[in-house]
């Protein structure tokens, strides 16, 4: 889905708050620029599910880090806040960022599923912006493929890389002691009982 221009208006976060979500479409802003969002998919959902499950019960209790998903993740709040993007899971260990509706900021971790429409999006341009605004450790979920690919950032502000299929535990480098087994993310979308039904 590309940019929805008008008038080659640049909007800053106060802006794109006031813009209407029409016909349930929902919105993202990039460098001034609104991008419609594509419906998620089932299989998506069940993914962002289990991700949730996992990243929730072990931070159940903890006072470190939280998890939320779809928020407004303003990644260029010290510098114009023209960029308020949804990843589809986000963790946050810094609270001081923790806004009533957004986060202010880079979160620690952010995780994109990819949906067919919006996967050229979400690998070319918001990957970029979560690199140029220091998130610590992105995954880039491939339902297709039954991969996930992940990037963190190393003590000299480059990325390290690697790839995870179904077979593998994933560890979460921000997390010590957290791995997630990519047969949980790319699990059948049902049972046999339930398909029977």
């Amino acid at each position: 889905m590309g940019a929805l221009k008008k008038e080659d208006t640049k909007y800053t976060y106060e802006d794109y708050v006031k813009v209407p979500e029409e016909n349930g479409v929902r919105l993202e802003l990039v460098d001034g620029e609104l991008h419609a969002m594509a419906s998620p998919s089932i299989r998506h959902q069940l993914i962002l599910t289990t991700l949730m499950v996992r990243f929730g019960t072990f931070l159940d209790g903890k006072r470190t880090c939280k998890v939320v998903s779809d928020i407004d993740t303003r990644l260029s709040y010290a510098k114009g806040d023209d960029t308020a993007v949804r990843p589809d899971l986000v963790v946050i260990c810094d609270s001081s960022k923790i806004d009533t509706n957004s986060i202010k900021g880079a979160p620690d971790l952010v995780v994109e599923i990819l949906s067919p429409s919006t996967a050229r999006h979400d690998v070319r341009v918001k990957l970029i912006k979560y690199c140029e605004a220091g998130v610590r450790e992105i995954w880039i979920v491939d339902p297709i493929r039954d991969i996930v690919y992940t990037y963190t950032l190393n003590n000299v502000s480059e990325y390290d890389w690697k790839i995870y299929g179904a077979g593998d535990e994933i560890p979460v480098s921000i997390l010590k002691g957290l791995a997630i087994s990519g047969s949980d993310i790319f699990k059948d979308e049902f049972t046999e009982e339930e398909e029977e039904r």
